[in-house]
């Protein structure tokens, strides 16, 4: 049994160390992630996380990680901007309000697949404009759902939670593990 995990987000696989785990296989699927006409938030992401898992090449044994983080302003997705500018309008956008974080999760066992969710809660407050122009120049919204990575500078900007941390990150640790678990991966009894 090998465990893939389908995902090149550095912050998944650093999460999954975490419990002491690592993959045998890193495989980033090829998928579209474009949202479906007046998809929300949340069937999209567990849409995103079920494509993924469908995706990845694996031995009927092998067990396949998959998940997709995405923030939710309301009924809007805010996935990764495309440029500065659009980061810059999503970081406007989410200032001073509460937004949702969503990750999806599927893990894959022949032709099973078990999936799972968690949605947290997350206030950025209003930036001034230095504060989003320095944060702007540092390239670390670049590739982040919502145009930015809580466990990075950007946890300066967000004063309160509800949920998961590790969810926000981008794997929710006790809902992986859980379904790690049902899926017959030997989380807690490897040697």
């Amino acid at each position: 049994m090998k465990l893939i995990l389908g995902s090149g987000s550095p912050r998944r696989k650093e999460l999954l160390a975490q419990l002491g785990i690592t993959p045998d296989a890193i495989l980033p699927p090829d998928i579209n992630e474009d949202p479906l006409k007046a998809e929300l938030p949340r069937p999209y992401c567990a849409r995103l996380a079920l494509e993924k898992a469908r995706a990845i090449p694996a031995d009927p044994d092998d067990i396949v990680l998959t998940a997709d983080t995405t923030v939710a302003l309301g009924r809007r997705i805010l996935g990764k901007p495309a440029n500065a500018g659009e980061a810059a309008r999503f970081l406007t956008d989410l200032g001073g309000r509460r937004h949702q974080v969503i990750t999806a999760i599927a893990v894959k066992r022949g032709d099973k697949i078990w999936t799972r969710d968690s949605v947290s809660a997350v206030k950025m407050k209003r930036l001034s404009d230095d504060e989003l122009n320095a944060y702007l120049a540092s390239m670390e919204w670049q590739g982040k759902a919502g145009a930015y990575a809580i466990q990075g500078a950007a946890s300066a900007f967000i004063p309160w939670i509800s949920g998961s941390f590790t969810g926000i990150v981008g794997l929710p640790l006790a809902e992986t593990s859980a379904l790690l678990t049902a899926a017959g991966y030997p989380v807690w009894k490897r040697s």
